[in-house]
């Protein structure tokens, strides 16, 4: 079993007025070997196989990340990684459970025991707000705490989230809040790459290395020296070219394509993705040894429909950021209350965006009702295309708008990937529970005809 490292340094700053998030803590250990305990607090523990997981199991049926364990306000979250051989609880295979009472569960075909510990309190931020996040909920402003401490390290640092939650706000804040910033911050999107030019584009090339190599390219990691390089979904990188960006990470250094010398890099990373890396990693299309040189520190945002009392305080700072701070108090408590309703698919992008557009088109001194600009908070059947008379509002006949563009869209889509989810969020650029309730809302269990 092995120790837990310390992650993240102490507090330099006494906190000890903060509110406080209370968090059930707990320990797991192996049977007969009770003394080597290992304690489970907020930061993510993994069971598993490979040698770099806090609690390494000799078992050949376990999978190499099998498992995670965290402290949560509901108690110890256990949640399978996508093993191959499960996860057990009183002989049921289990995804996610959470753990508040002495239990024996079993990972393959070991057993493990956990024990509950106190209550204990998490310090949290006193200000709701990190660099350009803004949150004032407790799980929040607690996120933003363990984000200023980590910003000071040099660790790694890998966010996870949906799309659109901020992971690059993230990043930035990160790298503002570190001692590189006076350095640059270099984004790399890695799902934008083409698998042919994923390498040259990386590591750089030389000038006619490759057909079409008209011009010499630095490499990313040459150009954030000093500063930070942030490779944005990075779970969409090649799987043949996960080992030499791991050999750049290790050895800090990269040789651009059509090269023969290496050249040191000085660069913090900060990766993100919206995928399960370590399901991944169980799945073959992930390197289990690049996924732990990434994530020394692992940061996960909530989406956005798991913080619903953030909303007024999100639209209050996005009217200020567009240069309207008096604006807020034009936005009606209805709207507010129905964007309280809403399930949120595109996260805070999706806010932002119905924000901007809601301040754009308001009357001067008129209300902005930024729920007009969502997608539909009702689920109507879509109306037929050739829809006769006007609706009786403007709000009505963009809703009618907005739900045959749903149905349009998605059916279109639908026919296009033959019903693959998969494929249908990738290219609607959603997550794919968010593609499940469009086809649900909309009715749409087949493709639809173009005749």
């Amino acid at each position: 079993m092995k120790k837990v490292p310390s992650q993240i340094p102490p507090e330099e700053a006494t906190i000890a007025t903060a509110p406080r998030l209370e968090m059930l803590r707990g320990a797991v250990f192996l049977p007969g070997n009770p003394a080597k305990r290992l304690i489970i607090g907020p930061e993510p523990v993994l069971l598993g196989r490979h040698g770099d997981c806090q609690l390494v199991l000799d078992d050949p049926r376990v999978s190499s990340v099998h498992a995670e364990l965290i402290a949560t306000e509901q108690g110890v979250r256990l949640r399978d990684k996508g093993s191959k051989n499960g996860t057990f609880l009183g002989g049921v295979r289990i995804g996610e459970v959470y753990l508040t009472h002495r239990t024996t569960f079993r990972v393959a075909a070991t057993e493990v025991i956990f024990e509950p510990a106190a209550r204990e309190p998490v310090p949290i931020a006193q200000v709701g707000r990190f660099g350009p996040l803004v949150g004032e909920t407790p799980a929040m402003r607690a996120l933003f705490d363990r984000l200023r401490r980590v910003a000071t390290t040099e660790l790694t640092v890998l966010i996870g989230g949906e799309t659109g939650t901020g992971k690059e706000l993230v990043a930035r804040a990160i790298h503002q809040a570190s001692p590189r910033a006076s350095g640059p911050i270099v984004i790399v999107d890695c799902g934008a790459i083409p698998p042919s030019l994923a390498e040259a584009t990386l590591f750089g090339h030389e000038k006619g290395a490759f057909t079409g190599a008209i011009d010499r390219r630095i490499s990313p990691f040459i150009e954030a020296d000093g500063g930070t390089i942030f490779l944005d979904e990075l779970g969409e990188l090649p799987i043949d070219l996960q080992p030499k960006l791991l050999r750049i990470l290790a050895e800090r250094r990269v040789k651009a394509v059509g090269s023969n010398t290496y050249r040191p890099i000085n660069v913090r990373v900060v990766a993100a993705t919206r995928r399960d890396l370590a399901r991944e990693v169980n799945e073959g299309l992930f390197r289990s040894d690049l996924f732990f040189r990434v994530a020394e520190v692992r940061v996960d945002l909530p989406p956005l429909r798991a913080r619903l009392d953030d909303i007024p305080h999100l639209v209050r700072n996005m009217l200020a950021d567009l240069g309207a701070p008096d604006a807020f108090e034009r936005v009606p408590p209805a709207a507010i209350a129905r964007l309280q309703r809403y399930d949120w698919p595109g996260n805070v992008r999706e806010l932002r965006n119905a924000v901007s557009a809601a301040l754009a088109l308001a009357d001067e001194g008129g209300p902005i009702e930024v729920d007009a600009h969502l997608s539909t908070l009702v689920l109507p059947t879509p109306p037929p295309a050739n829809h006769e008379g006007p609706a009786s509002t403007f709000r009505d006949a963009k809703q009618e708008v907005l739900n045959r563009f749903e149905y349009e869209y998605f059916s279109r889509l639908y026919q296009e990937t033959g019903g693959n989810i998969s494929e249908m969020a990738r290219r609607a650029d959603i997550e794919r529970a968010h593609v499940r309730m469009y086809l649900r809302r909309h009715h749409i269990t087949a493709p639809k005809s173009n005749t």
